[in-house]
């Protein structure tokens, strides 16, 4: 009897198929799940991590702005070639540091790498990001990058003399790059790094100058112009790093976050001058808020203040009165420009208005705005009273109707009372 196709199918049916697992993508798995992360490593969800890569969101609106121009502090943008020029610096500054540690304290370089070993584990874990390079080599970069950062501070500072030749003196356009490299957030090594080559290399007769503190605001503050009575007498025993040292500058004495915990819509803002220091504060904030905003921890008060300036810009137009009331300085470029650079700011953040330190300002806005009269008077200004020519076609218009209404009632009354 022949073979019957029908009844092959159905014995086909009862089969039973056994699948079984490839060993190859199993063993790829297992190693998956015993490997370490490495863009966003264990350590950025410790206290001590400090130091953080910019996220994916903030860098796709513009991400020249998260890197450094001219000089790379730290592993994140150690050995881009477009870094080469200072990078040749910071060997020239190390070497003359050398000398002068080798003739008074008869310290070599092998003394700046072993002070710094024993802090390479408690640095690593100051990055969000694992630190590919080896024990040796990290070690080497936190010498040579902070050492450079002190001889900078230094000699900007009067402490050490520039060399007559020096290009990073005659090049007078250097030192604007270095204020805002030195402040970029991924562009930082652990303070107390910094700390501990600072002490290392303490001249005699130095004890009493300037800390390494000091010397970080007075580098600064020919920029931000603060008095000196203010940079000596200011103290951070426990920084971060550069950019939070600087930062906890701004935030006034006493400082405390409110406890209320209400979220509100902003629907409008407005500008009070303020003092010198929060002035300085603002200039700050708006020449680097880029950096400090991709921070995660402890930056309320310049959040704050960057969700201020987007409910205050919508438009060129906005940048443009900000400007004309001397409230803005734009360096930055058109009006235009502005106005996106401070809208993109907000994208992504979370903001609580009843968590902030302009919580009462931003209360007493809404109360303001709710009012319809006020929103109806002020739409009716800026409709008829915004130029001239508004103005002039307005109060044409008004007396048009004053006459059309005046006739209007001659009309009227002629009809009651005739003549």
């Amino acid at each position: 009897m022949g073979n019957n196709p029908i009844e092959e199918d159905r014995n086909d049916e009862h089969v039973v198929k056994i699948w079984q697992v490839n060993e190859e993508r199993l063993t790829r798995m297992q190693q998956k799940i015993a490997d370490t992360p490495r863009i966003l490593s264990r350590s950025a969800g410790k206290s001590s991590c400090c130091i953080f890569k910019v996220p994916q969101s903030l860098t796709d609106i513009n991400g020249r702005c998260y890197q450094p121009h001219i000089v790379s502090v730290g592993p994140f943008h150690h050995g881009d070639p477009r870094l080469r020029m200072i990078e040749e610096h910071k060997w020239r500054f190390l070497g003359t540091l050398l000398k002068r540690t080798q003739a008074a304290k008869a310290l070599s370089l092998e003394d700046f790498l072993q002070a710094v070993q024993p802090l390479e584990a408690e640095a690593r874990e100051c990055y969000s990001s694992i630190i590919h390079f080896s024990g040796d080599e990290f070690i080497e970069m936190l010498v040579l990058d902070g050492c450079f950062v002190i001889e900078l501070f230094r000699k900007f500072g009067g402490v050490v003399p520039f060399e007559a030749d020096d290009p990073l003196l005659s090049m007078s356009w250097v030192y604007s790059f270095f204020l805002r490299d030195l402040i970029r957030l991924e562009n930082q090594i652990p303070f107390f790094v910094l700390q501990c080559l600072f002490d290392l290399t303490r001249m005699p007769g130095e004890e009493s100058g300037p800390s390494l503190s000091n010397l970080t605001l007075s580098f600064f503050n020919n920029a931000l112009q603060r008095s000196d009575e203010f940079v000596n007498k200011f103290q951070n025993p426990k920084p971060k790093h550069l950019l939070d040292l600087l930062r906890t500058s701004f935030i006034p004495d006493g400082y405390e976050e409110p406890t209320q915990s209400t979220y509100t819509n902003t629907h409008a803002g407005r500008y009070r001058n303020a003092d010198d220091n929060n002035r300085r504060f603002h200039e700050l904030v708006l020449a680097e808020l880029r950096g400090v905003r991709a921070m995660p921890q402890g930056l309320l008060p310049m959040t704050t203040y960057a969700t201020l300036l987007d409910c205050l810009i919508n438009t060129a137009k906005d940048v443009e009165y900000l400007c004309d009331k001397n409230i803005l300085e734009n360096y930055f470029g058109t009006d235009g420009e502005v106005a996106r650079f401070i809208n993109n700011m907000g994208k992504d953040v979370s903001f609580d208005i009843d968590m902030c330190y302009l919580s009462e300002l931003f209360n007493e806005v809404n109360h303001y705005y709710r009012n319809h009269w006020h929103v109806h008077w002020a739409s009716f200004k800026y409709t008829y009273f915004k130029t001239p020519w508004s103005f002039i076609s307005a109060l044409a218009a008004f007396v048009l109707l004053v006459l059309t209404v005046a006739q209007t009632l001659f009309t009227i009354m002629a009809y009651v009372r005739p003549p």
